[in-house]
């Protein structure tokens, strides 16, 4: 059964001053350098959730396989993007074991540590989660299997996944991610990404 990718890109990158999607690294935009990530490492299907600056970010993308996904709720937090992202994938993959939330501001993200996280996953007897671990805590990307949809589906307003991470209702497998805690909030974070 497949894994999918839910990319939450739909922030509006108000510290950054400009769509945080639509940087480029390494001559690929933010959001196309995870959607690639992200089907190198086998998710399938690919999904992108959007809010802020919806249409310039949308005509950005030229991952022909990526479903874009329209959070028209979006200033209300990323609860709502999660859950734009689970509706639209009961619609295009009703039978995926599993969902890898991720976002688009980790510039040392490879697609060997989603490899690993989908291997580890779909190796699991029981439904596990599996979450990044980096400085100290437990982070995104991650990957819930459907029987944490519901809980997924009951966060409200700007709370996150990490929630169920700190008291997972199943059991929960860290997987290193070293540089995970880097992301770009602000300008001078691109200089960091190498």
């Amino acid at each position: 059964m497949p894994v999918a990718a839910i990319v939450l890109a739909a922030g509006a990158s108000r510290r950054l001053g400009q769509p945080k999607q639509l940087l480029l690294l390494d001559g690929e935009t933010l959001l196309e350098r995870v959607l690639r990530l992200a089907g190198e490492a086998g998710a399938t299907p690919l999904l992108a959730v959007l809010g802020a600056h919806r249409e310039i970010v949308a005509a950005s993308i030229r991952n022909s396989s990526a479903h874009l996904v329209f959070n028209e709720q979006w200033e209300q937090g990323i609860a709502g993007s999660i859950h734009a992202g689970l509706c639209a994938l009961d619609a295009a993959a009703p039978n995926a074991s599993g969902a890898l939330l991720l976002g688009c501001d980790q510039p040392r993200l490879g697609a060997a540590h989603l490899r690993i996280m989908i291997q580890s996953f779909t190796a699991q007897v029981v439904p596990s989660i599996l979450a990044s671990r980096y400085a100290g805590v437990l982070g995104i990307p991650a990957l819930f299997p459907r029987s944490a949809f519901a809980e997924l589906l009951a966060l409200r307003g700007d709370t996150g996944a990490r929630s169920l991470l700190l008291q997972p209702s199943c059991p929960l497998i860290p997987i290193d991610f070293p540089g995970g805690e880097i992301d770009i909030d602000f300008p001078a974070d691109l200089h960091e990404t190498h």
